[in-house]
């Protein structure tokens, strides 16, 4: 690893505050219409990508032992980011509906990059604050993931993903070869199921019912419900129709990043069940600077998983021997695998590579590939 990197005075956190600027984007493409509409999502992926081109790679190590106090500025960003979007998503839509001035088109590419918004940004905020102590940052991540509809996804991430990945259990590890919209459908389909297992699980093992009221569940279909009412008691049927859509292109834009963490990285199979401990080498890296400014370090995700509640200015980078590396940053890396062919020519020698690197010894990697290995001892 490399030097250690002083982050502690506040201007340190001032560029992964660039998100804000997803807002006036937002206010102008709704109030002028016409290109502007289409600024957000250019912001989120296409300037983001060139930055990471002019500003090239960070493979700087925060320091671990700066203390608590000295990251607020970093956790501000997060812990107000729930009002910023949930007045953004709900003011656009009483505005859409109360004006006349915004053609259908317009209006549905203003609402793609809404969806920017809460799922590039809003999303990721929610991931970083599930995963800490604080009382009040996890019900923060509940209410920004009911402002997309995917409530299940803190218990699927928690309960399953950090538990099991790379192996069969977990839904969110892209199998190799395995195309983008056929992943992206086993997550919608299968995700939320095995969230409710995992739960129900959970509270088996605690000796608790599963309809009782300490299943999350209660608490996700309310939130989800008050966001759908709200939607339609301030704009209607096509208030509710332009929420859901900006829900599901944040959920798009989740599993793409998903999808991208872990293609083709499994653990290995010991036998009966068991599976080798999560190592930095299980998930993609990237050190572009710009887009891990954008998306709070969540391209170290080698560290994440080592360290899943350590905050995320903390979070350390790997070099290529440790863990893999990205040719690009996330944003650039999702737009290529919506073209499947395209990805795979550009990742599966990666990660034929990887697997000849750390696992020469494996000769058949078809239950790897088809996820066929058995399911880990205790997860179903």
């Amino acid at each position: 690893m490399s030097s250690r990197k002083n982050i502690r005075h506040p201007l340190r956190a001032l560029p992964f505050w660039l998100s804000l600027g997803m807002v006036p984007l937002a206010i102008l493409g709704a109030t002028k219409g016409g290109w502007t509409v289409a600024l957000l999502p250019v912001y989120g992926w296409v300037m983001v990508t060139f930055l990471d081109t002019i500003l090239g790679l960070n493979t700087e190590n925060p320091d671990l032992d700066t203390p608590e106090s000295d990251l607020f500025w970093y956790r501000l960003i997060t812990m107000i980011w729930f009002p910023v979007q949930f007045i953004t998503i709900f003011t656009m839509i009483w505005w859409v509906t109360h004006t006349t001035h915004l053609s259908t088109l317009e209006t549905i590419v203003l609402f793609f990059g809404v969806g920017v918004i809460s799922g590039t940004v809003g999303i990721v905020y929610s991931h970083e604050l599930m995963h800490q102590k604080n009382r009040l940052e996890r019900w923060l991540a509940d209410l920004m993931l009911a402002t997309v509809l995917y409530s299940h996804f803190r218990s699927e991430h928690l309960l399953v993903h950090h538990r099991h990945v790379g192996t069969p259990r977990d839904t969110a590890t892209a199998r190799y070869n395995e195309g983008f919209h056929r992943f992206f459908w086993r997550q919608l389909t299968k995700g939320p199921i095995s969230a409710w297992h995992a739960e129900r699980l959970m509270l088996a093992r605690a000796g608790r019912g599963t309809l009782g009221r300490t299943n999350p569940f209660w608490r996700y279909a309310a939130l989800q419900m008050a966001t759908l009412v709200l939607a339609f008691l301030i704009g209607g049927w096509v208030g509710l129709g332009l929420f859901v859509f900006q829900a599901f292109i944040a959920v798009w834009q989740l599993e793409l990043t998903n999808y991208v963490e872990h293609y083709g990285l499994t653990r290995e199979h010991k036998g009966d069940g068991t599976y080798e401990h999560v190592l930095p080498r299980h998930s993609w890296n990237a050190s572009h600077t710009a887009s891990n400014w954008l998306l709070i370090n969540l391209q170290r995700h080698s560290d994440h998983h080592y360290k899943p509640n350590r905050r995320f200015p903390l979070l350390q980078t790997y070099t290529e021997d440790e863990a893999p590396q990205l040719p690009f940053g996330y944003p650039a890396m999702t737009t290529l695998a919506m073209v499947p062919p395209l990805w795979r020519r550009r990742m599966n020698p990666r990660v034929r590579h990887w697997r000849r690197k750390h696992y020469p010894e494996i000769a058949d990697w078809a239950p790897y590939n088809k996820g066929a290995n058995p399911m880990p001892r205790g997860s179903v």
